[in-house]
């Protein structure tokens, strides 16, 4: 088993999406609208399934936002150079909440950005293999 996406409910649609792909670099990999039922989908990641897990953003019609309650946490993503990465957040008119450093009790640097609906993201620094394919 592996997991293939995340959906996450959305206040404006395309807000949404240009803070994925602009501010933090995704792709815009699909979209589906269904009028019947008033909602639309949009798939947002760094790469299709099955190899990459990707973010399901979902507008429902006529709802411009949501309570975020006090269960959701984050979403985890990794870049190998935190500083540059939220360097790059603010120059694309992200927010970055919580600047890089080590995570409380530990080295691992970290950092927070949160989206236009409030959704935490943090960045965590890694560095990968030359193929980018598995941490060196």
């Amino acid at each position: 088993m592996r997991i293939l996406h995340t959906m996450l409910r959305v206040g404006d649609l395309q807000r949404s999406i240009d803070f994925y792909t602009n501010v933090l670099g995704m792709k815009l990999l699909r979209t589906s609208d269904n009028p019947e039922y008033q909602y639309t989908l949009a798939f947002v990641g760094y790469g299709n399934n099955p190899d990459h897990a990707e973010l399901e953003l979902t507008y429902n019609y006529g709802t411009d936002s949501y309570d975020l309650g006090n269960a959701y946490g984050h979403i985890a993503i990794s870049s190998e150079n935190i500083v540059e990465a939220c360097a790059a957040v603010k120059a694309n008119g992200g927010n970055v909440t919580r600047e890089p450093g080590p995570v409380k009790g530990g080295t691992t640097v970290i950092a927070f950005v949160t989206d236009p609906d409030g959704y935490k993201i943090e960045l965590i620094e890694r560095s990968f293999d030359a193929e980018g394919g598995g941490l060196r």
